[in-house]
């Protein structure tokens, strides 16, 4: 899309195509139009004089005209000597938009726009995260789900990360357990070193980044290509609320993971025990765990062993028989003696 918009609409949001005005114009009226309607006009996308209402993905809301006039003259400011010519046709336009809103009641959601925006692309969702980053100056608070950190991961926030440590600010960061066997975290957390503080659980909730307790990011979609950014006072504060919960319930990067008491059994494989016990299939396990499913499926064949069962569900019993199908830290689970072997199993 937006190759298609640079050749088609070599244009700036100061001197619109005829399309791209009648669609812009219309959004400002009524308060939203239709995605459809934009298709023929990428460029309104482009240059974020639309997005997509949190409420219906299915339509599109307008920017502020003042909003976007602010953002264009700042950039003029940066390059003076094109300010001179381009200042009076961009306050022309925008003023005779705001106009045209200013004739009819706004919808509810384009007044919400500032606490819940959607980010559709990711170089947008890059541009507000590294807005946030320049903003923030006491903490920041993450989720990282998915297990192993790829480096390519790691690489694409260090620029912010270190702009961060260089102004004081705290991080604090939360992953699974399966995270703590990737090298390039901990290549990450000791060049950080005392500015990051990481710990880690069985599984946690999907991404989120909050800056400072005024601003989170959380996924809008399934290959987190659209984010929302979250400003509204109250849903910032339940994220916090749910952060810190977490993080109180976690382990230290830098302490061993508690031993299960039961000879045998792995703390990973005591997790995948309970959440077989819940009825979870492999794929839901491994995803929850972030490990692979064929990893998945080797920690079972290991616990079957362990345990002595032959079969999934003679599996199923002998983890409740052994305690296993609740979370660490339940009531004593009776001895369990396995076949073909004089050990209990007990935790």
């Amino acid at each position: 899309m937006a190759g298609r918009g640079t050749h088609e609409h070599p244009h700036g949001a100061d001197r619109l195509c005829e399309a791209g005005d009648r669609v812009y114009s219309r959004a400002v009226r009524r308060g939203r139009v239709p995605r459809r309607d934009a298709e023929p006009v990428p460029c309104l996308l482009e240059l974020a004089l639309l997005h997509p209402d949190p409420d219906d993905m299915d339509f599109l809301v307008p920017t502020a005209p003042q909003e976007v006039m602010t953002r264009l003259l700042r950039g003029m400011f940066e390059e003076v000597s094109e300010s001179h010519r381009r200042v009076g046709s961009a306050v022309a336009a925008f003023e005779r938009y705001a106009g045209l809103g200013s004739q009819v009641q706004p919808l509810q959601t384009a007044a919400e726009g500032t606490a819940i925006r959607v980010l559709d692309g990711l170089s947008r969702i890059q541009a507000a995260m590294d807005e946030a980053t320049e903003a923030c100056r006491t903490e920041v608070l993450t989720v990282q789900p998915g297990g192993i950190r790829r480096e390519h991961e790691l690489s694409e926030g260090l620029h912010r990360a270190l702009a961060l440590r260089g102004r004081g600010v705290r991080m604090r960061d939360l992953y699974t357990h399966v995270a703590r066997h990737g090298q390039g975290l901990l290549n990450y957390l000791e060049l950080m070193g005392d500015a990051v503080e990481a710990r880690t659980l069985d599984e946690v909730i999907d991404r989120l980044i909050l800056f400072d307790r005024t601003v989170a990011f959380v996924p809008a979609n399934a290959d987190r290509t659209m984010a929302l950014e979250l400003r509204h006072p109250a849903l910032v504060e339940y994220l916090v609320t749910v952060f810190e919960r977490l993080w109180r319930l976690a382990i230290p990067l830098t302490a061993p993971l508690p031993d299960t008491g039961i000879e045998g059994i792995s703390h990973r494989e005591r997790s995948i025990a309970a959440l077989l016990a819940e009825g979870h299939q492999d794929a839901v396990i491994a995803e929850r765990l972030g490990i692979s499913v064929r990893t998945c499926r080797a920690h079972i064949a290991r616990l079957s062993e362990t345990l002595g069962a032959a079969s999934r569900t003679q599996l199923g019993v002998r983890i409740a028989q052994a305690g296993l199908d609740g979370p660490p830290g339940t009531a004593e689970a009776p001895a369990v003696t396995v076949p073909g072997r004089e050990s209990r199993i007990a935790r």
